[in-house]
């Protein structure tokens, strides 16, 4: 693969911006004792960066459709390198949900940017491998990123560390604009474009289910820290040694879906998917808070959760053959709306009742999904989804 030194950078940049998206989690306790808020409300600075890259990033890829896309990226990374040092000096809630939301728009933006440059400096073959390795930086944020982060804020301090992370895009941002040529949209994707495809019910049905399985998800990931640590005193290096173990499962989950999702097709992989999670929730809700309880559920749970994400997004692609880019695309934008409103969910619950409860939350979500992908498949009479996407593997891939 020509440059690929280069794409393993811009993976870097995006492992970096899902590490500053994702970290809160890890460091909610922290975060909301320093700002003097209650837990329950340091919440919504998930939900505010989810929102934003949701909302914003297609706005902003569409507003700049004809502005040369090496430009945008290097805007947005510098943005965010800006965003994340503005932290050291958010000290109420309300300036910090504004950096937040700075940090939303231009990394979630800076996400797409890259994958669009990532396949310009490939060959045509290898666009797929190219958006995998971007790709495979994001969850790799949730695998390394916030475990890593978890256990160096309790030694460099939580704002120390968004500013050492938002530096380190330094990197990518040099090579980009050392290495990567000047790139115009041949086939422009407008903001119009994508929300045509919200006119067909199937899709409209697909990305609710992306809301609510992602929901659900959020809703106890995003107090995870509070939650492992309700009935029993965790130290940093222990909690970032449980969040590693969950963020491992994630990847394992990925893998394992996408490879079922390959022999036995997409519906019958989110079918399983979506049973594991609310299962793993429902029994969460009954384990007491027993620890040697919880984490082995929390395990099978994020196995459950992130094996559903290849088959969803596969399926979402046979909708749609002729324009597979685009579906991808809402169905990213949905998967922020997810985490924004399981985090907002969350925090309601936390706040009027317990961390204790979130199980709950975060079951009705799943289960909630499930019976819409029962819906949605008992009315889809065309048995060549699966087919469609094994005979033509690029279809999942091409995004230019």
């Amino acid at each position: 693969m020509r440059n690929k030194w280069i794409v393993y950078l811009l993976a870097l940049a995006v492992f970096l911006i899902g590490t500053i998206e994702y970290i809160i989690s890890g460091i909610l306790p922290i975060v909301a004792a320093d700002l003097g808020i209650a837990t329950s409300t340091a919440g919504s600075l998930v939900t505010t960066f989810a929102l934003s890259a949701a909302v914003g990033a297609p706005v902003v890829i569409a507003a700049t459709i004809r502005v040369d896309r090496k430009k945008i990226l290097l805007i947005m990374l510098g943005i965010f390198m800006v965003s994340s040092c503005l932290v050291y000096f958010s000290h109420s809630l309300e300036i910090m949900l504004m950096t937040r939301m700075i940090q939303g728009l231009s990394g979630g933006a800076a996400t797409v940017m890259a994958m669009a440059v990532a396949t310009r400096l490939v060959e045509e073959r290898n666009r797929g491998r190219a958006i995998g390795t971007i790709l495979m930086g994001l969850s790799g944020s949730l695998v390394l990123g916030v475990p890593i982060g978890t256990l160096l804020s309790e030694a460099v301090g939580w704002r120390n560390l968004f500013i050492i992370v938002g530096l380190l895009i330094v990197i990518p941002f040099l090579a980009v604009i050392v290495k990567a040529p000047s790139i115009t949209e041949q086939r422009a994707i407008t903001l119009g474009m994508q929300l045509s495809i919200l006119k067909d019910k199937k899709i409209v049905l697909a990305v609710v289910i992306t809301l609510f399985y992602v929901g659900g998800y959020s809703s106890l990931f995003t107090f995870i820290s509070p939650f492992l640590q309700a009935n029993v005193e965790l130290s940093a290096a222990a909690l970032s040694g449980m969040l590693l173990i969950a963020g491992i499962c994630s990847f394992m989950g990925s893998k394992f879906g996408g490879v079922m999702a390959d022999a036995r097709g997409p519906k019958f992989t989110i079918y399983v998917g979506l049973s594991v999670q609310a299962g793993a929730l429902l029994l969460l809700t009954w384990s007491n808070g027993l620890i040697y309880t919880v984490i082995p559920l929390i395990m099978v749970w994020m196995v459950g959760t992130w094996m559903t994400s290849p088959a969803q997004q596969l399926y979402l692609v046979t909708l749609v053959p002729q324009s597979p880019d685009i579906a991808l695309s809402v169905n990213t934008s949905f998967i922020q709306f997810g985490f924004a409103l399981g985090s907002g969910i969350g925090g309601l619950v936390v706040g009027s009742s317990s961390v204790d409860h979130l199980g709950w939350s975060g079951f009705a979500m799943a289960l909630l999904a499930l019976l819409l992908a029962a819906r949605l498949f008992s009315h889809d009479k065309n048995p060549g989804h699966a087919a469609i996407h094994k005979n033509d593997e690029k279809i999942e891939v091409c995004t230019d």
